[in-house]
């Protein structure tokens, strides 16, 4: 078929025809189709384009045993130590519904930064932001840190707040999963104080249930940076291990101000902020 994919009566649809799902025959998941599905297409395919051909085919997308094999075919290291873990907390089954190890496979969750918007490549997108003094800034600076990027926030001579709030089931993990005490969530980012200004940083993590109760905080607030610091810069992180049982949401807040009120660019920089949940060492 057009996705490289094929089921017994259950084709893909016509070239230029609108995709919507049909109500073709409902085929048995065999191990041979299976197999075939899982080795022929990548789960953005699964996910976006075959499982809305047919109701034969979102059974068999919906299935755990299909997302099982992608996960088996990584012979890598990383591969070595998911499946174990995913088959130790598998999510209950959800008839008609998105199977969790599909978000899974397609999002890649686990050692990828949540921070989309880390250093201000798209602006302020994705941030909650509340300005003071002149506001916030984007600043290009030549990195000072290998694999920072190379823009970074500048806050202003008053309190200036950025903050971004992560949803953990739709970055790709699942409540069995986060409830397991396996997966641990570390938190980081640089600050950077101008030479010739004096500053203050603020850091402020939480970890949130569904019903935004928060469950878990880590803050950071490091000396003011003093005038003629030669443009030090401090890295902060912190790893929350040991999950408590329901954390869904990752608050993430930061705050900066110049303390001698000189108006103009003279203040805390902040850049590669991250969250990246990783397995928890046994």
């Amino acid at each position: 078929g057009r996705f490289g994919l094929q089921v017994p009566g259950c084709p893909g649809p016509r070239a230029g025809a609108r995709t919507r799902e049909s109500a073709g025959p409902e085929p048995a998941a065999t191990g041979a189709a299976l197999a075939g599905a899982e080795l022929r297409a990548p789960p953005h395919t699964l996910l976006r384009r075959c499982r809305h051909v047919c109701r034969g085919w979102r059974a068999l997308v919906d299935r755990q045993a299909l997302w099982l094999l992608i996960l088996a075919r990584d012979h890598g290291a990383t591969g070595r130590t998911l499946l174990p873990l995913v088959r130790s907390c598998l999510p209950p089954a959800r008839d008609g519904r998105l199977c969790p190890l599909g978000r899974f496979c397609l999002r890649r969750p686990i050692g990828r930064n949540f921070i989309w918007n880390r250093g201000g490549q798209e602006g302020f997108r994705k941030w909650m932001v509340r300005q003071g003094g002149n506001g916030w800034v984007l600043e290009e600076h030549v990195p000072t840190v290998p694999g920072t990027p190379s823009q970074s926030f500048g806050t202003s001579f008053r309190w200036c707040l950025k903050k971004e709030f992560l949803d953990l089931e739709e970055e790709g993990l699942w409540p069995e999963l986060l409830d397991s005490g396996k997966i641990e969530i570390c938190v980081s980012e640089w600050q950077r104080a101008q030479d010739s200004s004096a500053c203050v940083y603020r850091l402020l993590v939480q970890l949130l249930d569904a019903n935004q109760t928060v469950l878990d905080t880590f803050s950071a607030v490091p000396d003011p940076s003093q005038q003629w610091n030669n443009n030090s810069c401090l890295w902060v992180t912190h790893v929350f291990s040991n999950l408590k049982m329901g954390v869904r949401l990752v608050s993430f807040e930061h705050w900066g101000e110049e303390t001698r009120f000189w108006a103009g660019d003279y203040e805390a920089r902040v850049t590669n902020s991250s969250v990246i949940a990783r397995v928890h060492p046994s």
